[in-house]
């Protein structure tokens, strides 16, 4: 049993230690008195660390240090009774105290090296608390501990990363410079230590890591990537890593506000893009929202490996059956449609038109999801965008039911949006036409507009239709076969289709009648019209008209004039329209000069004289379209074409128009007297109330009195 040392002895031995240190206890030592080190550590660890006075601290700590370096080999033993003590002073509010306390626990670990382990995370959560500290010489003595510590670590097999990484994780989100730089230089001491799987608790760390890339400090920065440029390579040689949770993490950062995080983040998801193969299969939605919006990007690296990046990811042919997510990825698109920036757009659009090329059938199942937002889209400012929402629309319409719902919700938008109509129309129309048939098109078109109940806008959009059709390249073939329409049942059966929605206009109709070459009844059309019909819009319309009549489109019609006596409908159709326009128009004008033309010798007076006015239609003889004259029972067809019928079908539409127009006219005058009436009581109400004669108390003069009643 060890002898009982008196307190005055160990008082002493303290004493010695604080005054001479290291030689003292090495002195001890040396003697052999091992048992009285040890009762002088228990002595400094009850009074001298816990002392009120600072001096006593001081002492006891060096007290400490010097007694287990007298220990040496048997000092393991004591590490419970010495550390503790040691680390709680690295808080002391003493700068001197936490100077001497850093200096003990250095001398500590001098001799016990590997044994010093089993404290480590206590140990680094000090130091990286002493990092940040307020005294220079505080700063400058935890860093010497913290270099031996590091070297004590990398030549331990003792260390547990796994045990250490929660503490890591914990520090990481600290914005003290110091403490960012002590995090820093960890890290990157411990990935170059060969035994020691830094790469595989990357997700633990890495967002942290990308956090500081934004710092103040410079130097802060460069450490941090660095760091992270290391990993990276690493990961590019490694054959196994966890690339999953370390994509959440990168599309985050891909978003940040600071330029070179998210140049670092879109240049990471672009190496895990070309390395995760299979791995990256869920998080490709995810992915890809990062990556759209860095398309557009202010900095022009960045817009670079974005583009780099969206290509190697569009290229990869996932399978649905393989958790690749059609709907998520639609709808990351379809969110990234009403981006402020083009690019951003275009390439959303490009996203939507790969999917449904590779994965139809998955993407029409979203088309509820998606189509209400690609029909918003045609009103993008950006020509880009609307051709290719166009390109997009033309590919779900290959199949017939999509088509239909396609062509009335255009329609539909377009009576909402005039101005879409306005400014846009012509461009969806004539992209259409291209990429789904024009023919087809322009019929369905005209079926929906037949029985719009919007009459006005019914006749917008069919004066709309009429413009494209007259002017645009993309529909010559349409104009040829209506040029036929006489002669080919094909032109036909489109004139008749065409015809029923062009009654919403008269000049829609008059000049699908010159372009069908139906002269005779473009002729009557215009006699049919009333006063009503004939008002400033029509007037504008017809300006239009003339000015076409002179583009090349309708360069076989001015040909026609040099053989006036096979046209005749035609001569009568287009004075016609000259009587309606007024005589100091330029339309008139331009149509008079045109007619005047003509060479005299090629008219036929004869024929001119026997052409009836009127309605033709009503006669038994029949001067057919092209002028020549022939009889048959009905006189009111012709290649089946019953004009007879298309005459009524026009009057009949158009009655509607006057009887619409009539009614809106009336409602607005009802609103504008209901108006004034609601003013004028309003203005009653507001007058001082005149007092009635029957309220006024007017005194009797004498003078009536007398007189008595008047007669």
């Amino acid at each position: 049993m060890a002898e009982v040392i008196p307190a005055a002895v160990l008082r002493n031995l303290a004493d010695k230690l604080y005054e001479k240190r290291k030689n003292a206890a090495l002195d001890l030592a040396a003697a052999g008195e091992h048992e009285k080190i040890t009762a002088v550590i228990n002595l400094l660890t009850t009074e001298f660390t816990y002392s009120p006075q600072a001096n006593h601290r001081k002492g006891g700590l060096i007290g400490l240090a010097a007694a287990t370096v007298g220990l040496t080999s048997d000092a393991a033993q004591h590490l419970e009774q010495i550390v503790p003590p040691v680390l709680n002073s690295f808080s002391d509010q003493d700068s001197r105290v936490r100077y001497y306390a850093c200096e003990a626990l250095y001398n500590i670990a001098k001799v016990v090296r590997g044994d010093f382990i089993v404290f480590f995370n206590q140990i680094f959560d000090a130091l990286c608390k002493l990092s940040a500290d307020s005294d220079a010489n505080v700063q400058s003595a935890a860093h010497l501990l913290d270099r031996l510590v590091k070297d004590i670590v990398t030549e331990s097999d003792q260390f547990s990363i796994e045990e250490f990484i929660p503490l890591l994780r914990e520090r990481m989100n600290v914005l003290n410079p110091y403490v960012r730089q002590f995090l820093v230089g960890w890290i990157t001491v411990l990935d170059s230590v060969p035994d020691i799987d830094m790469l595989g608790f990357l997700p633990d760390f890495l967002d942290g890591l990308f956090n500081m890339l934004s710092d103040s400090s410079h130097e802060i920065r460069q450490q941090a990537d660095s760091a992270l440029s290391e990993f990276l390579q690493e990961i590019k040689n490694s054959p196994s890593v966890d690339y999953g949770r370390m994509a959440e993490i990168l599309v985050q950062r891909a978003g940040s506000p600071d330029e070179f995080t998210r140049l670092t983040a879109i240049t990471w998801i672009n190496e895990f893009v070309k390395l995760g193969g299979d791995q990256l299969v869920p998080y490709y939605a995810d992915i890809l929202g990062a990556i759209l919006p860095c398309i557009s990007d202010k900095e022009e690296k960045i817009r670079v490996v974005a583009r780099e990046t969206n290509e190697e990811l569009r290229a990869i042919k996932a399978d649905p059956a393989e958790a690749f997510d059609v709907g998520a990825i639609l709808s990351i698109a379809r969110s990234q449609l009403s981006s402020e920036w083009e690019a951003t757009r275009i390439e959303a659009l490009h996203w939507i038109s790969t999917l449904l090329n590779r994965h139809r059938t998955e993407v029409l199942q979203y088309l509820g999801d998606i189509f209400g937002t690609l029909l918003t889209a045609l009103s993008d400012p950006s020509d880009e965008v609307v051709l290719l929402v166009l390109d997009v629309h033309a590919a779900i319409a290959k199949d017939p039911q999509h088509f239909r719902q396609i062509v009335v919700f255009l329609v539909d938008k377009f009576r909402i949006d005039h101005s879409l109509l306005e400014k846009r129309g012509a461009l969806i129309i004539r992209r259409l036409c291209v990429l789904l048939n024009a023919e087809r098109v322009y019929r369905e078109l005209s079926t929906i507009l037949e029985g719009e109940p919007d009459l006005d806008f019914a006749s917008i959009m069919v004066q709309a239709l009429n413009l494209i059709l007259l002017t645009s390249s993309e529909l010559s073939e349409i104009r040829d076969l209506l040029k036929q329409s006489l002669v080919n049942p094909a032109g036909k059966d489109l004139y008749i289709s065409l015809y029923a929605s062009w009654c919403h206009s008269p000049m829609a109709i008059i000049s699908l009648c010159l372009l069908s070459q139906t002269y005779q009844h473009a002729s009557t059309v215009i006699q049919s019209l009333v006063e009503e019909d004939i008002n400033v819009k029509f007037l504008v319309q017809l300006d239009k008209l003339i000015r076409l009549l002179e583009t090349p489109i309708f360069a076989y019609l001015r040909l026609q004039l040099l053989e006036p006596g096979r046209h005749i409908w035609l001569f009568k159709a287009l004075y016609g329209l000259l009587m309606l326009l007024p005589q100091q128009s330029a339309a008139f004008k331009i149509l008079k000069t045109r007619l005047k033309a003509v060479p005299s010798y090629s008219f036929n007076g004869e024929q001119l004289k026997r052409t009836p006015s009127g309605n033709p239609y009503q006669f038994g003889s029949q001067i057919t379209e092209d002028g020549d004259i022939s009889v048959d029972g009905g006189g009111n067809s012709h290649n089946g074409i019953n004009f007879g019928a298309r005459l009524q079908q026009f009057q009949l539409v158009q009655q509607q128009h006057r009887l619409h127009s009539k009614a809106q006219v009336q409602s607005r005058k009802n609103s504008t007297s209901l108006s004034k009436q609601n003013t004028v009581e309003a203005q009653k109400q507001e007058e001082p109330r005149r007092p009635q004669l029957s309220e006024i108390n007017v005194p009797i003069s004498r003078s009536s009195t007398k007189r008595g009643p008047q007669v």
